[in-house]
């Protein structure tokens, strides 16, 4: 069986994965993540009870329960790089034995919700509306250090993306992602739903312009004006 190494899954003094300082026992099933650790306790205040906290960096974690339900609430920080280290180390902390450095024989399947702010790509969306991700849209190039499943990235929309765009070669390849059909008809409803874009930055990657000019400043209206099968990209985040 293979033994994780020390130098890729570390652990701490605590028994808990190194940067989100958690312990399996201390995550819930259902994980709510935000970005800014001062939400945290904004959605933690109204659990019923809370029987876990702890925070590392900008990594802040609370595990409670609301209306019978165990959650957790952890917060990513800035960037799709914390990102990765989030949910890496979520999978690895649940299914990953850290004493043994074994993997367990019963893997657990976190649900894992994201909640943030972002900006609205699309003029008709006003400030304060609850949008939510239809499809994922990563401009960032993260996924494309990992293998996965075929049929994972809608190929086509991403092509349809590139065309339109006329996308730098000097960019990361984009990638597009489909919802979770069950999260998306439990929570979101009621809500405008379209692509959500993921830039690695909040400048130049999202078309801001301060002392250094953009390699592509047209690049902010080619995102609005993008259209597949009837679907639009409605907002911006990190």
């Amino acid at each position: 069986m293979k033994r994780f190494k020390e130098s890729e899954l570390i652990i701490d003094s605590d028994g808990g994965v190194y940067h989100i300082k958690l312990r399996p026992e201390d995550i819930a099933d259902t994980v709510l993540l935000v970005g800014d650790q001062g939400r945290v306790e904004t959605v933690a205040k109204h659990f019923d009870n809370i029987e876990h906290r702890s925070q590392n960096r900008e990594f802040a974690a609370q595990t409670g329960y609301y209306n019978g339900k165990r959650i957790t609430v952890l917060s990513t920080g800035i960037g799709t790089d914390n990102i990765d280290i989030v949910v890496n180390e979520l999978d690895a902390a649940v299914n990953i034995d850290l004493k043994t450095r074994t993997l367990k024989d019963h893997h657990r399947s976190l649900k894992l919700i994201r909640l943030g702010t972002s900006g609205a790509i699309q003029p008709d969306i006003d400030v304060d509306t609850f949008v939510a991700s239809e499809y994922g849209l990563g401009l960032d190039g993260l996924l494309h250090f990992y293998e996965h499943e075929p049929g994972i990235v809608e190929d086509d929309m991403v092509r349809a993306f590139t065309d339109h765009t006329g996308w730098g070669g000097k960019l990361p390849y984009p990638y597009i992602v489909k919802h979770s059909g069950d999260i998306m008809e439990t929570l979101a409803y009621d809500m405008i739903k379209g692509i959500t874009a993921t830039a690695p930055g909040f400048f130049g990657p999202q078309g801001r312009e301060l002392r250094i000019p953009l390699a592509y400043s047209t690049l902010n209206n080619k995102l609005e004006n993008f259209r597949f099968n009837n679907k639009s990209i409605t907002n911006f985040e990190m």
